[in-house]
């Protein structure tokens, strides 16, 4: 079987070869909702198949031993406490080639080709993004069950924001735009991913006298920092799994919110999907968030080249 090349046009592609968002729940992704891509360039290119192929925070102290310190493509440099120094290129749109599927109904993809290409233009990022899930602390689990508003707000009253998708992307994969954060092949180990999935009583989530109890119930998170591996090229920790993280949806629709990352089920966990079928007010068990801001180097040279507003002409 030959590879395959599918190109399409606006408003129909596939997640593997794609630059924005689809529709879908963050649950479980299948090939339908997988096709429901709103990019104006998105393709897939498909390889032969060579086989049948929460509020509840308890600190964990991990040892110095597995503390990873900042990788050489992102330093603290301008920014604050916890937070990463992201410098690099955003392409909207990539092509990756899947060699070997581990479920391809759920889009699950055991190894990629050693290759992406972009497509289009790139565009210059320079900002900061917290090293941990929030509450960005090595050794805690991250938080649940926090709409995007009240992420927002958080954010915002440490000074921060919610990262956009684009800054997202391109702390999670890098320069070299990996599929994954640690690289092209899939690996359950290095990240929080692919753990069975117990049954979900929702009405138990919705109902606050029953809430916490479900919540507790499906816990499967790991504390931040805990996986070793789990790191991007910039030094970003746990960006694949753990926790499914609200970011904003630049396209703005159909909601200003989305989700990146996946979480520890079985799902895709990759760097370039997005989900977006999810209201702003919308909260689960497996739903979490981190922060970005702004680089000061950067906002100070920004300002060092804006003119001199001309003081005005009084005269006598």
């Amino acid at each position: 079987m030959r590879a395959a090349v599918l190109k399409v046009g606006f408003g129909l592609g596939l997640l593997l070869m794609f630059g924005a968002d689809e529709a879908q729940s963050s649950e479980t992704a299948s090939v339908v909702n997988e096709i429901a891509v709103e990019t104006p360039a998105a393709s897939l290119v498909e390889a032969p198949d060579a086989s049948n192929q929460e509020n509840q925070n308890p600190s964990v102290e991990i040892p110095a031993e597995l503390k990873i310190p900042s990788a050489p493509g992102g330093t603290e440099g301008n920014c604050a406490e916890g937070m990463q120094e992201v410098e690099g290129e955003y392409c909207p749109n990539v092509e990756q080639k899947c060699l070997r599927w581990l479920d391809k109904e759920q889009m699950r993809c055991a190894e990629f080709a050693p290759t992406t290409e972009c497509v289009g233009k790139k565009l210059k990022k320079h900002f900061c993004i917290d090293r941990f899930e929030y509450p960005n602390k090595a050794g805690e689990k991250p938080v649940v069950m926090n709409t995007w508003y009240q992420a927002k707000a958080t954010c915002e009253k440490e000074g921060k924001r919610l990262c956009g998708e684009s800054e997202w992307t391109l702390a999670c994969e890098g320069n070299e735009r990996l599929p994954y954060p640690y690289g092209y092949e899939r690996n359950s180990e290095a990240c929080n991913i692919d753990k069975a999935h117990p049954a979900v009583n929702e009405a138990a989530i919705a109902d606050p006298a029953t809430r916490d109890a479900e919540v507790a119930r499906l816990d499967q998170r790991v504390a931040s920092g805990e996986l070793n591996a789990c790191v991007s090229p910039f030094g970003v920790h746990d960006m694949t799994g753990n926790v499914d993280e609200w970011v904003v949806n630049e396209a703005g629709v159909p909601f200003k919110s989305g989700l990146k990352g996946g979480y520890w089920g079985p799902v895709r966990t990759r760097c370039r999907p997005m989900t977006t079928a999810h209201s702003e007010e919308f909260s689960f068990y497996q739903i979490g968030f981190r922060c970005c801001g702004d680089v000061q180097g950067a906002l100070n040279e920004v300002a060092a080249l804006k003119p001199a507003t001309p003081k005005p002409n009084t005269g006598t």
